[in-house]
């Protein structure tokens, strides 16, 4: 019988790709979903991208429901719990993301730990390690880092985000299994999109192409590839050196223009549609006024952070993804779910 590894989110960016690796991998794949009726899709979607899905099942669960946790977890040797809410429109009500990321994270370890499964792996973010600092800092973040919640311009994400972390730590230790818990903290994730759900970060790639964004704002991101995430979460249920560690991941940070400029190299058609230069920071504020993506984000004209990815690399064990060609590849699936 091959290892059971119950993946929550599987219906995601993110997770469509985790379950294509471990399903490679040799292990069976327990997703979870909120309605039953989306797991024909699911699985149809995985079948397009190459996997053998006679190893994939699927369980009912919610992340603000106490209902199917503790049956979930029958026969399950890894959780990897990469559902949460992710949003660039910041909602009126915080709490509407951060109980949800808080309730679903402390569901899903209570739940693991109870049943004694043998490590758990939680998709975290560099948004709980590198906000609230100081505008002036410029040495790169490290896993030793956490967002300062009383810091400047935390929005909701990024507080959802930070305390669902603190909260898996701290039922960790309530149980007396650091070690069997490892966190990945991705910066924005880009790629190849397994469907037709562009999902968040990939937003901002059809913003640029589809002419919505006329001016660049002065903003910059940590940016990593899908394949790359998932390669992580899958090394990290294994590797013993992952059990109890954070890992900051990210594989350079780039601008607005500097993804720009690399959507203007590789697609030409959509070059008049590109912005062609970066908007003033007064334009940018006015602009908030309108434009909830961009309101949500103000606090971070300006900035630019780097992240310390280095034990992330070890772990992954091979170069990460150029960030280039993360661009390129979301770019191409956009165009090809004719989303642009």
């Amino acid at each position: 019988m091959t290892d059971r590894a119950l993946l929550t989110g599987i219906s995601g960016f993110l997770g469509g790709h985790v379950a294509l690796q471990l399903l490679e991998s040799g292990y069976t794949v327990r997703g979870s979903l909120r309605d039953l009726k989306r797991a024909d899709k699911v699985r149809q979607t995985l079948q397009r991208a190459g996997a053998d899905t006679s190893r994939l099942e699927f369980v009912a669960l919610d992340l603000m429901s106490d209902k199917g946790w503790a049956e979930a977890m029958d026969g399950v040797r890894y959780v990897q719990h990469v559902a949460s809410p992710f949003v660039t429109s910041m909602p009126v009500d915080k709490m509407d993301l951060i109980r949800p990321a808080v309730e679903g994270t402390t569901r899903a370890l209570d739940a693991a730990f109870a049943a004694k499964v043998e490590r758990v792996i939680l998709t975290s973010s560099m948004a709980a390690v590198m906000y609230g600092h100081p505008k002036s800092r410029t040495a790169p973040f490290t896993a030793a880092d956490w967002t300062d919640l009383e810091g400047r311009d935390i929005n909701a994400y990024v507080e959802s985000k930070t305390r669902a972390e603190r909260v898996a730590w701290q039922i960790a230790e309530r149980h007396g299994r650091t070690g069997d818990l490892a966190v990945i903290n991705p910066g924005a994730i880009f790629g190849p999109l397994l469907d037709e759900d562009p999902g968040t970060s990939a937003v901002l790639i059809q913003r640029l192409l589809n002419g919505s964004m006329p001016a660049a704002p002065d903003m910059a991101f940590t940016m990593i590839d899908v394949r790359d995430v998932a390669g992580l979460q899958v090394a990290a249920m294994t590797r013993p050196e992952a059990g109890g560690h954070r890992f900051p991941s990210g594989n350079g940070t780039f601008s607005f223009m500097d993804v720009t400029g690399i959507l203007r190299a590789a697609f030409p058609a959509y070059a008049r549609k590109l912005p062609r230069f970066r908007a003033p920071n007064w334009l940018v504020r006015i602009l908030g006024l309108f434009d909830r993506d961009v309101r949500g984000n103000l606090g971070e004209l300006g900035v630019f952070k780097r992240g310390d990815a280095s034990d992330a690399l070890a772990l992954l064990g091979r170069p990460f993804i150029p960030a280039r060609d993360a661009i390129v590849e979301t770019a191409k699936s956009l165009i090809a779910q004719k989303l642009v």
